[in-house]
């Protein structure tokens, strides 16, 4: 049984192929990250499996990790149909707002970067209890299975290294000496490739427990959002397409006198 989850840039261009250079949600929209499995299960229903079955300290951590793990993947899939997919598409998004795409598309990647530190990092920092990955391996009383996902998590913990160099050296802080630019160990590489690695060794993770307690396994990231990336791409289309058409009503003498009106937004 499976659980079915419902560049180098410059200021203002983007150029498919490479990687970036070294959360608020409207309130009207239920949160995306109570993500339910293909049936008509309640979150709260499906959080109530976990704790039957893995116990309550174990279910109740694994539900939370599911949720996280979940909405990453979401976030990741909504940037690789953007950014990672076709070439017309970054050319959609230059034509139409190259500034504004250029900001999208740095947020959301070092958004990605946060949020697989977060994640991965140790169960402890500066005196205060993390969730992570990191916390699963002592809870499972199975001595076989408590093995088998600490590999798993030394791994994804390796896999994310970079995403943590950012955060503790560019993102959440701004080592001075990187900065200035003086002689200084580099960030980490950080790049589609890798970022995804780091996604899927997380899902790993998850499953390797989904698999043992549930006798299922999570599909990371499941079916898209019907109003997400893509939506919006073919709205810039239609935009654009209505764009070129007024400028040829203009060459042939067919102005229409609301071709030049901006409504008020």
């Amino acid at each position: 049984m499976a659980r079915n989850l419902s560049f180098s840039l410059t200021r203002n261009s983007l150029i498919v192929g490479g990687d970036l250079p070294a959360s608020h949600r409207d309130k009207e929209f239920p949160d995306p990250r109570q993500i339910h499995m293909a049936t008509s299960k309640s979150s709260e229903e499906v959080k109530q499996e976990y704790l039957l079955a893995m116990g309550e300290e174990l279910g109740g951590l694994f539900y939370a990790l599911w949720n996280e793990v979940s909405w990453l993947h979401m976030k990741w899939a909504e940037y690789v149909e953007l950014f990672g997919s076709k070439p017309s598409r970054i050319a959609l998004m230059n034509q139409s707002a190259s500034h504004f795409f250029y900001v999208v598309q740095t947020c959301m990647f070092e958004d990605t970067l946060l949020h697989i530190a977060r994640l991965t990092d140790g169960p402890k920092s500066a005196g205060y209890e993390n969730l992570t990955i990191q916390r699963l391996p002592g809870l499972i009383s199975e001595q076989g299975l408590a093995r088998k996902v600490a590999e798993l998590v030394d791994d994804a913990v390796l896999l994310s290294a970079f995403c943590r160099d950012w955060r503790n050296r560019h993102l959440a802080h701004r080592d001075l000496q990187l900065s200035l630019g003086e002689k200084v160990q580099p960030l980490k590489p950080a790049s589609r490739a890798e970022v995804k690695l780091s996604v899927d060794g997380l899902g790993k993770v998850l499953n390797a427990v989904e698999l043992h307690y549930m006798n299922s396994e999570i599909l990371f990231p499941g079916i898209l959002s019907p109003d997400g990336a893509v939506a919006l791409l073919y709205v810039l289309h239609d935009g654009l397409k209505s764009e070129q058409e007024k400028r040829v009503r203009r060459r042939s003498g067919e102005y229409r006198p609301d071709d030049d009106s901006l409504p008020d937004l």
